[in-house]
């Protein structure tokens, strides 16, 4: 999604373990963490903090990225692994799993990148490659639909996104994907 100059070993541990640390810290929900303490429970300088990420929106972004490639390659993998419609159903309901799992990090990021359109926008075009590229083998393999776009994908998972603080959430979201599944296949 960037096109950064590589960079050395060191650099690249210690940019890495300032973005573990903040995907612990924002995944706990924490928000009166002064920003120079990312660097000390990293392990690293404040300088070197400030090289890699100039502000807390900065070091976000860095987190979503990640968390978007992750996502992106856990679709790929799945494609590759398991028969079409197998694998998207899997990667649906993984991103469902995912949700439930990571709530304080989505929550923590959402906060914090609202003002960060470009770097949401690309990491919601990356998740829609990747589904259309799911999408595509199952209608390759004759198992789904040709007729139903990306967009009414991404909707569905948008909706459950928006709605998933609410008591009940799993089990709806869970639903949510068995009517997009459904409606997907052939016949439907």
């Amino acid at each position: 999604m960037t096109d950064a100059k590589p960079l050395r070993a060191d650099a690249r541990r210690n940019r890495d373990a300032l973005v573990a640390k903040a995907r612990e810290i924002f995944a706990a929900g924490d928000f009166d963490l002064r920003f120079d303490d990312f660097a000390r429970l990293a392990g690293v300088g404040t300088g070197t903090l400030y090289r890699h990420f100039p502000t807390r929106e900065a070091l976000a972004e860095a987190v979503y990225r990640e968390e978007v490639v992750a996502l992106c390659a856990r679709a790929d993998e799945l494609r590759a692994t398991r028969p079409a419609d197998e694998a998207l159903g899997a990667f649906l309901r993984g991103f469902i799993t995912y949700l439930e799992e990571h709530q304080g990090l989505a929550r923590t990021l959402a906060t914090l990148m609202a003002t960060h359109t470009g770097a949401l926008a690309d990491g919601g075009q990356a998740l829609g490659e990747a589904i259309t590229a799911l999408l595509d083998a199952a209608v390759a393999a004759g198992t789904i639909r040709d007729d139903v776009r990306v967009g009414s994908v991404m909707m569905a998972l948008h909706g459950i996104c928006a709605a998933y603080d609410q008591p009940g959430s799993r089990a709806d979201a869970d639903g949510v994907i068995t009517l997009v599944l459904d409606g997907l296949r052939r016949g439907a």
